[in-house]
């Protein structure tokens, strides 16, 4: 294994395992036996971590609306879809 900052060279074993390196699950936050998601983009693999409810709920929301922004909100989308 050759290590940089951001990059990790490694072989596939010899049953086509690949074993990410502790410091790369550690920074990741991967598991043992968490489900992660693999896709392949044109020559790349790219593997992400698979959040649980519990992790999407605690992340705070982006953006901040008030109740009766929402509120408004609400009323006009009612008005444009019955219109």
């Amino acid at each position: 294994m050759t290590a940089n900052t951001n990059t990790i060279i490694l072989k596939i074993g010899s049953k086509g395992e690949i074993f990410p390196p502790k410091v790369i699950r550690e920074r990741l936050g991967f598991e043992p036996n968490q489900p992660i998601l693999l896709f392949v983009h044109q020559d790349q693999l790219i593997i992400r971590k698979i959040y649980s409810i519990e992790e999407i709920l605690n992340v705070p929301p982006k953006t901040k609306i008030s109740y009766h922004a929402l509120k408004q909100f609400k009323e006009d989308l009612i008005e444009d879809y019955e219109s």
